[in-house]
């Protein structure tokens, strides 16, 4: 059977020359057999973006016909931009004119224009490639000869076209769910029929249940899933604990949020007489459970991970498991993946251990009982006396993991968690930002050693893994946040070396300025995406050349993925065969692009899901005054933050006071008459003018005397 690597790199020879299918399939098929598949190979590469077709039926590579494939990141008023695949490269600016039919999330194939303008590159589409929506949610405006769903995402254009008879029962102003039966092109608009009613705008719920539409998150597991599920014993059997090291008389705990119900990792921690600690990092072995290929594996794989959005989870994995047999519950024998690490007094691991195991949960500790009872808070110590010195055992280890780390050069981001507070219809009471105690730095550090650990591990072994990358920053965003530091006055010297711990030495020197939440928030857009991968490569932000994602599996299918070669490595003297080996890594591939994407499906919902919550919170709020400092600068405006982490549009038209200018350089508006300025990190007080979920937007004006 042909592959895809043998494909590119013939294509990728010096002297090839553009080839029809049937050329190809004598260079790779002598015998003429398997052209079918050979045919269906291509279409997929095609379709990936990995080699084009002319309209001459040849085919080479899309830098070969000077193409540029990506994914189209659309814009509400009109145009649009590419997303190249290529790391590193460039966006490519498409005017409306430019798209040819393709819509936000396609798949395409661009050409530069001769004429782009200044610094931003231009292009047409020349093919789409795939497209990225069947199905959108909207709003049904009826007409008299024809209806109208004007999408939610404004990104997805104005409106499709749905004809009589294909409305079932919607009534006009509902939310409705449309399949998509024609694209539009540059002269027709889409058009499409309603599948789905969901209901009238406004009802309880709506706006979690659209958004799931939206975003393609499923309600429910399908019948083969829940049956596989349900085969699963809710309680460990003896023939389980064959193999496993028994650590049930070990004091082991779990911390997590209140409302956390999937309960993957436990830990425990000793000290060694020779003063080093004993870390034990606890995972659940659902792998046990979900076996490769079968229905809960399929489905786990195509979710990715677990969304959670406010008052609601669509887990990866059904409850059953999730919360259940899986989740390392208190008081209950749960099979346990374990790394068992030696970590001595500077924070490096002088050993560990990787074994199947079985424990038992002592407590199930959250985040706030930690805390409290660190800081001698009688409520709690007194309940949980019994922990008081691994606990504070646990704060000892985790400041000295945290300071190796950041002295090691890793990023160490400030930036504050929403948190969305409902009553039982689903509006939010309460919007607050999240404290950050050192109980969850306990756990994100005891996590990040572990997955560590694990990753270093495999690549000694060369096994078939799925890894954590990050790649390094582009320059061009180093030097553009470079130069608004120096606007600040902050030394940017190792920035442009690239260095993380330059990085990390600015976000240090910005502690507890006004400027601090300003500053990590721009340093962050500047990083590229971490990611899943098939290769080490490392993580920047981390600065750590091991890294994977071991310690979630019932919410991360890569954790899951990497549990099964484990087990299965370990189950074979941490051999594998050439042929199984090629099979995971086959897997491995496929798994990580899948991974990521839902990861980055994942994290658009819910953030959308979060801004979605604030500005219901905003609507009653009209008239109410507010301090805030200015998050953004913009030529139409300035972004307000207040302090509970609602952000809102100043419009530069409600500044009736001067004729304000924008200066992209130093991110300020100032008063052509007036000097006056306004710059990112002012404290400034606001008054709300407007709230909109549908537009998820918060409208702001100074108050007066700003």
């Amino acid at each position: 059977m042909v592959s895809e690597q043998e494909v590119l790199d013939y294509m990728r020879r010096k002297a090839y020359r553009p080839l029809t299918v049937a050329e190809l399939g004598r260079v790779f098929l002598p015998g003429g057999k398997g052209m079918n598949a050979f045919k269906k190979l291509l279409r997929g590469m095609e379709e990936k973006g990995l080699i084009y077709q002319t309209r001459a039926a040849r085919f080479g590579l899309p830098e070969q016909f000077n193409l540029f494939v990506g994914r189209v990141q659309g814009h509400a008023k009109g145009y649009a931009f590419l997303v190249p695949d290529n790391e590193g490269a460039d966006e490519v600016f498409i005017g409306s004119g430019n798209l040819n039919g393709a819509m936000h999330n396609d798949r395409v194939a661009v050409r530069l224009l001769p004429d782009g303008r200044g610094k931003t590159r231009e292009g047409e589409v020349v093919r789409v490639l795939k497209r990225g929506n069947s199905r959108l949610v909207g709003t049904l405006h009826k007409k008299r000869r024809f209806s109208v769903v004007v999408p939610d995402d404004p990104r997805l254009g104005s409106g499709i076209v749905v004809p009589r008879g294909r409305l079932t029962a919607a009534r006009n102003g509902d939310k409705v769910v449309v399949e998509l039966t024609a694209y539009p092109t540059p002269r027709t608009l889409p058009e499409g029929r309603v599948v789905e009613v969901l209901g009238q705008a406004g009802a309880p719920g709506m706006d979690m249940l659209v958004l799931c539409r939206r975003y393609d998150l499923p309600d429910d597991f399908g019948m083969k899933v829940l049956r596989e599920a349900e085969n699963i014993p809710a309680a460990i059997t003896g023939a389980d604990l064959r193999g496993r090291r028994d650590l049930r008389d070990w004091l082991v705990i779990t911390i997590d949020g209140e409302d956390a119900k999937d309960l993957d990792d436990a830990v425990s921690l000793s000290v060694l007489p020779d003063g080093m600690y004993m870390l034990g990092v606890h995972i659940a072995d659902v792998e046990h459970y979900v076996q490769e290929g079968g229905a809960l594996d399929r489905e786990a794989l195509k979710r990715g991970t677990s969304v959670y959005l406010p008052g609601r989870v669509v887990p990866m994995l059904p409850p059953r498991l999730s919360s259940g047999i899986c989740s390392l519950n208190p008081g209950e024998d749960r099979l346990t993946l374990s790394v068992l690490m030696t970590v001595g007094p500077e924070g490096g691991v002088r050993e560990y251990e990787l074994v199947p195991s079985v424990i038992r949960s002592r407590e199930r500790m959250t985040y706030t009982a930690v805390y409290r009872m660190l800081e001698g808070d009688p409520e709690f110590t007194g309940q949980y006396r019994h922990l008081s010195e691994m606990l504070a055992r646990m704060r000892d280890l985790c400041l000295v993991l945290r300071r190796r780390r950041l002295r090691n050069g890793a990023i160490n981001f400030n930036l504050p968690e929403t948190k969305v507070e409902l009553d039982d219809a689903g509006r939010p009471v309460a919007v607050f930002r999240a404290a950050r105690t050192v109980a969850e730095q306990i756990i994100e550090e005891f996590m990040l050693i572990a997955n560590e650990t694990v990753a270093r591990h495999a690549a000694a072994l060369g096994l078939p893994f799925i890894y954590r990358v990050h790649p390094k920053p582009d320059e061009e965003k180093v030097a553009a946040l470079a130069q608004l530091l120096a606007g600040f006055g902050y030394n940017t010297k190792g920035l442009t070396r690239l260095e993380p711990a330059a990085f990390q030495a600015v976000l240090d020197a910005a502690c507890g300025r006004r400027e601090e939440r300003l500053i990590n928030a721009v340093m962050l857009r500047s990083m590229k995406q971490a990611r899943y991968a098939p290769e080490r490569s490392g993580h920047f932000g981390l600065a750590s050349e091991y890294y994977t994602h071991f310690t979630s599996p019932i919410r991360r299918y890569p954790d899951l993925f990497i549990h099964r070669v484990l087990r299965e490595a370990m189950a074979n003297g941490w051999r594998l065969s050439a042929k199984r080996k090629a099979e995971l890594q086959a897997q491995a591939e496929y798994a990580a692009v899948l991974a990521s994407e839902r990861e980055r499906v994942a994290m658009e919902a819910e953030r959308e899901a979060v801004e979605l919550k604030k500005a219901a919170f905003m609507e009653d709020k009209v008239g109410n005054v507010y301090p805030g400092f200015i998050s953004g600068v913009t030529g139409w405006g300035l972004y307000v933050e207040l302090e509970n982490t609602v952000e809102g549009l100043v419009h530069v038209r409600t500044l009736t006071d001067d004729f304000y200018l924008y200066d992209e350089r130093s991110y300020t508006l100032t008063g052509r008459n007036t000097g006056k300025s306004y710059r990112l990190g002012d404290p400034v007080r606001v008054r709300v003018l407007r709230a909109s979920v549908e537009d998820r937007l918060v409208e702001f004006e100074l108050s007066s005397g700003d």
